[in-house]
């Protein structure tokens, strides 16, 4: 019997073995691996992890039915965190840095990436995250300087990560059939990343700037400083530019200068 997906919770269940097979190889799970999966569902991606023998496998789950489920299928050879991602402290989970899986539910996918962005700072407590995204979002946290899917999204996944496209899936591979194609990415902390003392701040500068992509940037640039001709002069900025021109680079020295302004 198929279990009825919640539409409020973004249920869509991953059941192409195929597929869930590469995303569980996109990195080696060993004997010493910690894994925490995010929505774990039925718990089909779960199957595939305990198969590589992980020293612990942690699995988040919103949905009381779906918990009693997945404790009737594994026994206790995973731990259940019954709870809303969205409200979980990720780092207290484990002493050891965790392999994290998620099939995202669409509704939340960017406010649960963005949480982990801006929450950790320099408390990296994961080695990789391999995350489901819808494919149009997945195309603006890949999207690069110039292109149309260029935005805050980007500019945020590529502060602290390196982001990696790993597979496409389509519709069919799930139930009940999404209307939209997904995208599997793979994301590895960077070793080094401008360091900002409030990661709010990264959000403040981007939300500004592009929420008038279309202009130029000389009118966010008045809206967020005082002095704006002396950060045009100091970060070398052509005031024709737009949002889209600017690289990622370019909006960490902003939210830098940003603040200094409150010291």
């Amino acid at each position: 019997m198929k279990i009825k997906a919640k539409k409020s919770l973004g249920q869509n269940f991953l059941l192409d073995k195929n597929i869930i097979k590469k995303i569980v190889e996109v990195v080696d799970i060993t004997a010493d691996s910690a894994v925490l999966e995010i929505g774990a569902g039925t718990g089909n991606l779960t199957e595939y992890i305990l198969k590589k023998n992980p020293k612990k496998i942690f699995v988040i789950e919103k949905d009381e039915k779906l918990v009693s489920k997945l404790k009737d299928r594994f026994n206790k050879k995973v731990d259940i965190i019954n709870d809303d991602i969205l409200k979980v402290s990720e780092n207290l989970i484990y002493p050891d840095k965790l392999i994290v899986y998620g099939n995202l539910p669409y509704n939340i996918s960017t406010q649960i990436l963005s949480k982990w962005i801006t929450n950790d700072n320099q408390n990296i407590w994961y080695k990789n995250y391999i995350l489901m995204f819808q494919k149009e979002v997945a195309e603006r946290i890949l999207a690069v300087t110039n292109s149309k899917n260029y935005g805050r999204l980007s500019i945020l996944s590529n502060w602290k990560l390196e982001v990696k496209k790993v597979i496409d899936v389509n519709a069919s591979c799930f139930y009940p059939k999404p209307k939209i194609e997904s995208t599997v990415l793979k994301f590895t902390p960077k070793k080094c990343f401008p360091i900002l003392k409030n990661p709010k701040n990264l959000e403040i500068i981007t939300r500004v700037f592009f929420n008038q992509r279309r202009k130029k940037i000389k009118k966010p640039l008045n809206q967020l400083f005082k002095t704006p001709d002396k950060i045009i002069e100091k970060l070398k900025l052509d005031t024709n530019w737009r949002p889209q021109n600017l690289s990622p680079q370019v909006y960490y020295q902003l939210a830098k200068e940003y603040e200094n302004l409150s010291n």
